[in-house]
C-alpha cells in the first residue's frame, strides 16, 4: 500500500515545531523542504530532504516537489512560507488552504475590509497605489499616517508618515531600508495606507475551532514590533488585567468568525485604549498561525498546550485536538536585537542573573549570527513564567539590564555558521514556575 506522502515546507532553525510529534514518520512518507540552517532540526526519521536557498521562493518548491514527487499535503507554519505554499498545493491540486482562501489572512487589506464588514472597529484605510492616495487618504483623515506593504510580514517597511516631507521615505521601519523612496516601494508591491492609532499594542493568540474560541491568552507587547527592525528589545507579557481579558475574548471571538469559515490558529494584535466605560479594542491585524517569537514554546513549556499540533491537524484536514489542562501561570518573552548589522560575530555574551528567565538562548562567544530576517536569529532569546503580569514584566526588565552582548561585522559571503547556541538555561525546565492550576488565561 503506497504511503501517503507529505510535504513539509520548514525553515526554523529550533524546534518551534515539533513535527515527529503531529506526523507519524512511519504511516506517512514524510519529506522536507528546508533550508541549510532549518536542516539542523529536522527530525532524523524523514523521508527525504531538499535544502534551498529561500523556503518562500515558488519556483524553488517547484523544483523540489520535482525532485521529490507530487505530495498528497503540503504543510507550512511559519508565516513567510504561507504564500508559497498555497500556491503550491493550487498548482497540484492538493487540498487545504490556496490563495483564495489565504488572501484575507495575508492581503491586509482585504483583512480589515472583512472584519469591518463584521462590525469591528478598524483604523480608517485604504489601499495605496502611490504617494497621491497616500496624500488624499492624510487630506482626509489626518497627519500622522502608516504606510505598509499589504502582504508584509515582521514590520517590514512600515512608515510612519508625519507629514508631506516624510514621502521622500523617512521614518521608515528597519535600517536597511531607511531612507528609501517610498514611491519605487509603492510600484514595487502593493501597500496600504491607515490612520496612525498612538494606543498600546495588544497581541491574542490561541484557537478558532470554527464555532468558538478555544485556548487563548493575551498579551501586552513590551515596546513594539516596528521599534525592534529599529534596533529597540521587544518583549510580550500576559495579561492578567480581567477587564483586558473581556475585551480580547469579545475581539478574538469576532475576528475569528470573521475571517474564516473553518478553524484557524490565530495571532491578532489590536490598539488597547482605556476609556471610562471600559477598554475599547481596535483591530491592527491578524494572522492564520501560530504567534512568531517564543510564543510557540512558551505555550507548549507554561500552559501545556502545542499551538503548532493544531496548526498541523488543521492544515491535513484533521479536527484541531487543543485541550486547554489549565496549567500555568503568566508567560512573557524577550528579544534582543544584534547591537551591529547581520551577518556578524559575537565578541563577548552573557547574563549573570539569577532571578529572571527560565529559558534563555543566547549566542556563544565566537559564533556567527547570519543575515535572516524574523525573530529566530536575534542577540538573544528569552522565556518567562510568573504569578502575575508586573511580576513577569519585572523580571524581563532585569534580564534586559544585565544581558552582555557585544557582536563585530563580518564580511558578506559568510558559510552557513556551525551550531553554536548555547542554552544559558535549560530550554524547558521539568517544573517551570507558577505552573499551578487555576491560573491559566
Amino acid at each position: 500500500m503506497t504511503r501517503e506522502h507529505i510535504l513539509v515546507v520548514h525553515r526554523w532553525r529550533d524546534h518551534h515545531a515539533r513535527y515527529a510529534d503531529y506526523l507519524d514518520h512511519a504511516a506517512h512518507r514524510v519529506s522536507y523542504v528546508t533550508t541549510a540552517l532549518g536542516a539542523e532540526s529536522v527530525p532524523p526519521t524523514a523521508a527525504d530532504v531538499v535544502v534551498v536557498a529561500a523556503t518562500d521562493d515558488l519556483a524553488q518548491l517547484r523544483a523540489a516537489v520535482d525532485r521529490l514527487g507530487r505530495p498528497d499535503r503540503v504543510v507550512a507554519l511559519n508565516e513567510g512560507d504561507l504564500d508559497a505554499a498555497a500556491a503550491l498545493r493550487d498548482e497540484l491540486g492538493c487540498p487545504g488552504q490556496g490563495p483564495d482562501a489565504l488572501a484575507p489572512f495575508r492581503d491586509k487589506l482585504t483583512m480589515v475590509t472583512a472584519v469591518a464588514a463584521a462590525g469591528v472597529p478598524v483604523p480608517p484605510t485604504a489601499a495605496a497605489p502611490d504617494t497621491a492616495a497616500v496624500l488624499a487618504f492624510a487630506d482626509d483623515e489626518g497627519w500622522p499616517v502608516v504606510v505598509k506593504p499589504r502582504r508584509g510580514t515582521a514590520s517590514r517597511g512600515v512608515r510612519v508618515l508625519r507629514g508631506p516631507a516624510d514621502l521622500a521615505g523617512a521614518d521608515l521601519a528597519g535600517a536597511d531600508l531607511a531612507g528609501a523612496d517610498l514611491t519605487a516601494d509603492l510600484a514595487a508591491e502593493p501597500h496600504l495606507v491607515q490612520a496612525h492609532v498612538p494606543h498600546e499594542v495588544l497581541h491574542v493568540d490561541g484557537l478558532w475551532t470554527g464555532e468558538a474560541l478555544g485556548p487563548w491568552r493575551v498579551s501586552r507587547y513590551v515596546n513594539t514590533c516596528r521599534e525592534f527592525t529599529e534596533g529597540v528589545a521587544l518583549g510580550s507579557v500576559e495579561s492578567d488585567d480581567d477587564a483586558v481579558r473581556a475585551a480580547a475574548g469579545s475581539l478574538a471571538a469576532r475576528v475569528g468568525a470573521a475571517l474564516g469559515d473553518g478553524p484557524w490558529v490565530f495571532h491578532l494584535e489590536a490598539f488597547a485604549e482605556r476609556t471610562p466605560e471600559g477598554v475599547l479594542l481596535t483591530f491592527l491585524e491578524a494572522g492564520a498561525r501560530v504567534g512568531g517569537a517564543e510564543i510557540p514554546f512558551l505555550w507548549r513549556e507554561v500552559h501545556g498546550i502545542d499551538l503548532m499540533a493544531a496548526a498541523v491537524d488543521i492544515q491535513l484536514g484533521r479536527a484541531p485536538v487543543c485541550a486547554d489542562p489549565g496549567l500555568g501561570g503568566i508567560g512573557g518573552w524577550l528579544l534582543v536585537p544584534v547591537p551591529v548589522p547581520t551577518p556578524c560575530v559575537v565578541v563577548e555574551s552573557g547574563l549573570d542573573l539569577a532571578d529572571g528567565p527560565y529559558a534563555a538562548v543566547v549566542p556563544a562567544e565566537g559564533s556567527v549570527i547570519p543575515r535572516v530576517g524574523g525573530y529566530e536569529h536575534v542577540g538573544a532569546r528569552f522565556r518567562f513564567s510568573g504569578p502575575t503580569s508586573a511580576e513577569v514584566e519585572a523580571a524581563v526588565g532585569r534580564t534586559l539590564a544585565a544581558l552582555r552582548l557585544r557582536c563585530a561585522p563580518v564580511p558578506e559571503p559568510v558559510p552557513v555558521p556551525e551550531p553554536g547556541w548555547q542554552h544559558v538555561v535549560e530550554q524547558v525546565l521539568e517544573h517551570v514556575p507558577g505552573q499551578e492550576e487555576g491560573m491559566a488565561g
